[in-house]
């Protein structure tokens, strides 16, 4: 074994051409870097990897054995990619033709790629986004989302507390309004009455003046809507038919809240990230909103709202 470029560690073995490279980076057995590749601080990049040019690798990055990063990849602090993981960057390959650009692959901070996935190329995978073994990426993965399976669909989110509504707990809440883990968010359970003529559920008093709504229906299972959050919107959300699941997050805690019945609503208040994933084939989605549409409002960057999050509460 040798060290031959203070900072950094080759083995003896290792091929590394580019003089970018962070210190205290570890490049193992038969690895071989292009001149062009810029590599982090702190990283391990394992035995048998390979570093296109166009490769931007940030800093603690892990980089399991058999891993390939072609050009265009771009790996942000704290990454895990996973042996075998794939990466792609032409859409339609061509022995010995090449696109006059190859596009761009992200994974963002501290977001983790399961061993033998694929990554389709253009895709971005979101901050501390959770990839499953095997799963094949073929869209973008939301900030903190669990993917898996062919094509990857979310399963979950990473660190979400579970609301369950009053059909799958134990001892269903009491209609009213109850609190969230997440700040800016509260869960009603509306009256539900149900007599010959069939079910009828209200909701008033609403916690802001109403000026518009939309409805969302027809949503391929695998799709996921919202995925932002509002600078001053307030917005009232009730799954009237089917079913579908909510995820929100106000910078440091996650709730998952599955919308089953319109006896169930949400009230998601300025400044919380909000995404809606797992719509059953049926789902038919009512949201009330405080204002009318102003695109100006939206974040639409989970890194932008964290930012902003933060400053905030500064």
């Amino acid at each position: 074994m040798s060290q031959p470029a203070p900072g950094y560690f080759k083995h003896e073995l290792a091929v590394v051409e580019t003089q970018n490279v962070g210190r205290g980076t570890r490049v193992w057995a038969f690895s071989h870097i292009l001149p062009g590749a810029r590599i982090g601080a702190d990283c391990n990049i394992c035995d048998h990897t390979f570093i296109e040019n166009d490769v931007i690798v940030g800093d603690r990055v892990t980089i399991k054995c058999g891993v390939q990063l072609w050009d265009g990849v771009r790996l942000e602090d704290d990454v895990f990619v996973g042996p075998n993981a794939t990466f792609t960057n032409d859409k339609f390959p061509r022995s010995r033709a090449w696109p006059e650009k190859f596009d761009q692959t992200m994974v963002k901070c501290g977001a983790s790629i399961g061993a033998n996935a694929t990554i389709l190329p253009g895709v971005v995978i979101g901050e501390h986004a959770l990839v499953g073994a095997g799963a094949v990426v073929t869209r973008n993965v939301p900030a903190w989302a669990i993917v898996s399976g062919n094509p990857a669909q979310i399963t979950g989110y990473v660190g979400a507390h579970s609301a369950e509504t009053a059909r799958s707990a134990p001892t269903p809440p009491a209609v009213g309004a109850h609190p969230s883990h997440v700040k800016g968010v509260t869960i009603y359970r509306l009256p539900l009455v149900e007599d010959l003529r069939g079910f009828l559920s209200v909701a008033e008093n609403f916690p802001f003046e109403i000026k518009r709504y939309f409805v969302v229906f027809k949503v391929p299972s695998r799709d996921i809507r919202g995925e932002h959050a509002h600078r001053e919107l307030h917005q009232f959300l009730v799954c009237v038919h089917g079913e579908c699941r909510l995820i929100v997050d106000d910078g440091e805690q996650r709730e998952e809240i599955v919308l089953d019945g319109p006896d169930i609503a949400v009230h998601v208040a300025p400044m919380v990230w909000a995404a809606q994933f797992r719509y059953s084939s049926d789902a038919v989605l009512l949201v009330f909103a405080s204002d009318v549409y102003k695109p100006e409002d939206y974040i639409r960057e989970y890194g932008e709202f964290r930012r902003l999050r933060g400053n905030a509460a500064g």
